[in-house]
């Protein structure tokens, strides 16, 4: 049986993967971690999660969420590329892989561990 701090450790890594391919899955996921939810079934909701193909809203809703790591500390530059990433994104001009290559590059940058220890910039 693994241990809480290995159940917490997936999630970390993998929160959010799920809630770009499903809110339902990830409040499901978190509301679930409240109690004693095995690593087996961590592994499994996440599984099923990642099954569920993405919506413009949800790839959305995760790269908001993502760059909250950075509006405080970007650059006017990072931030007006934030915006114009947002609009490109949204008319379809870009892929969601842009948004997360543009996070990567500032978790780099800002040296933002716990994202780069996230699945979803992998």
């Amino acid at each position: 049986m693994k241990s809480r701090s290995e159940i917490e450790k997936l999630w970390r890594y993998e929160k959010y993967n799920v809630m770009m391919h499903s809110q339902k899955a990830y409040l499901d996921i978190r509301e679930s971690l409240k109690g004693n939810l095995s690593y087996e079934a961590l592994e499994f909701k996440i599984k099923t999660a990642k099954k569920t193909e993405p919506t413009k809203g949800s790839i959305m809703n995760t790269f908001d969420h993502m760059w909250g790591y950075f509006k405080k500390i970007a650059t006017n530059e990072e931030k007006a590329q934030y915006i114009k990433y947002k609009e490109q994104f949204q008319s379809n001009h870009i892929s969601a892989h842009e948004l997360l290559q543009f996070i990567h590059q500032l978790a780099v940058k800002y040296e933002q561990t716990y994202l780069l220890e996230s699945t979803i910039l992998h």
